[in-house]
């Protein structure tokens, strides 16, 4: 067995649909991931501040996070099977409270034992979003704009992400760390707000079993996708490529400064720069991704021009000002194939399982974020600077071979 094709129960032929009412969803679902990804750094933002505060070391500090994005993963993997279940609309809400009730208690956090509660309330609420959203975006936004929608998903991730040092680092220095995570939780009651009050457009149909009839075929079991190889090349593919995102997010800084003597401003600026060049990138591929018929092989050359480029700053050729540039580039021609990723997902999710799928795949993010600083992280305590970007190359280029794997198991 190979896969089915596409997942939308209203995938078949249906009337036009109203170019203002695919925006309005669209808009929805891109302020709903904007909101998680702001939520991913509610954390590690303030690890300066939780060092002083509380005299903990990085290692300590390191372990929230796995906390966060080890909860998350199993969460989500199990969020997708509830989404099918019982609809998506419920857990985005659920999700957002929990976030609520994060940020509440962060700012009332004494020591380690609270912020590891924090880590794993933002972790349980970060879990849904990615069924949620794309169960959403796949039922009510028609077929010819999903393209569209799933590069407008993923810039308002990215813009989440560039909110939220803003968010911190200014309301911080006014208000101190404690009223600036009340100010957080207000921020998302507000999201909130804006979307019970449109939750109309958040409505999904959930398929219903039918009793199978005597002789008859039987129904599929709700773990049958997971027999589905394309599923786990999909899996995969998340897995490779968000552990050459980590490299960047976590290590770039530190290598640019040990590699040219770049201030940390500078190289700062370069991450900030990469996520702005993603943000463009996945805005391009959005138009990209509606026009394609071969997502896997959009997404294939996107990752590995990236992989290229990520191998060439490991060199040190390129010098201070070349590696800062192409670098950025790198955002660039990743964010490109971001809307045709999520294409390709969809083309290979089962009737009826998009919850499950998008759960299971995307907590291949997660593992991805998890396990990516147990591998680095030794290259960086040996000073292995450039062999860090090389081999964050390497294995984005090992996640090409991922998505032509899909493509190949995936019914046309």
């Amino acid at each position: 067995m190979t896969t089915a094709t596409l997942s939308s129960p209203a995938a078949a032929a249906a009337p036009a649909v109203p170019l203002k009412q695919d925006a309005t969803v669209i808009g929805l679902i891109g302020l709903a991931h904007a909101s998680s990804h702001f939520g991913h750094l509610i954390l590690p933002l303030l690890f300066p501040v939780f060092m002083k505060e509380f005299g903990l070391n990085y290692s300590q500090l390191g372990l929230l996070m796995t906390a966060f994005f080890v909860v998350s993963g199993v969460g989500q993997a199990c969020a997708g099977f509830v989404v099918d279940r019982f609809g998506a609309r419920p857990l985005m809400f659920m999700a957002l409270s929990l976030f609520v009730v994060a940020c509440v208690t962060a700012s009332f956090v004494t020591g380690y034992a609270g912020l590891m509660l924090v880590a794993v309330l933002a972790g349980l609420g970060n879990s849904t979003f990615h069924p949620v959203d794309f169960t959403i975006l796949n039922q009510r936004v028609s077929t010819p704009r999903l393209g569209y929608a799933f590069s407008a998903h993923g810039l308002s991730g990215n813009l989440g992400w560039a909110l939220a040092p803003v968010f911190f680092a200014g309301l911080g220095a006014i208000i101190g760390w404690r009223q600036t995570y009340l100010a957080a939780a207000g921020l998302f009651v507000v999201v909130m707000g804006v979307l019970l009050t449109q939750r109309q457009y958040l409505h999904t149909t959930v398929a219903r079993k039918v009793a199978p009839v005597a002789g008859g075929p039987q129904a599929e079991h709700d773990m049958a996708f997971m027999k589905l190889p394309v599923v786990w090349w999909c899996f995969g593919f998340f897995l490779l490529s968000t552990m050459t995102l980590a490299v960047v997010q976590s290590y770039a800084v530190s290598i640019l400064k040990a590699m040219h003597g770049v201030s940390f401003e500078a190289a700062t600026y370069t991450i900030s720069s990469y996520m702005l060049c993603g943000a463009v990138g996945m805005f391009i591929g959005g138009f990209v991704a509606a026009k394609s018929q071969h997502s896997d092989r959009v997404v294939a050359w996107a990752m590995a021009v990236g992989a290229a480029l990520l191998a060439l700053c490991g060199t040190g050729w390129l010098g201070a000002t070349g590696t800062m540039v192409v670098l950025a580039i790198t955002g660039f021609a990743v964010g490109i194939g971001g809307p045709s990723r999520d294409m390709m997902i969809k083309k290979a999710t089962p009737k009826g399982a998009t919850g499950r799928v998008y759960g299971l795949v995307y907590s291949g993010l997660d593992t991805g974020f998890a396990i990516s600083p147990l591998v680095f992280g030794v290259f960086m305590d040996r000073g292995w600077y450039g062999a860090t970007l090389v081999g964050a190359g390497f294995v984005l280029l090992l996640s090409v071979g991922a998505a032509l794997g899909v493509g190949r198991r995936t019914v046309k």
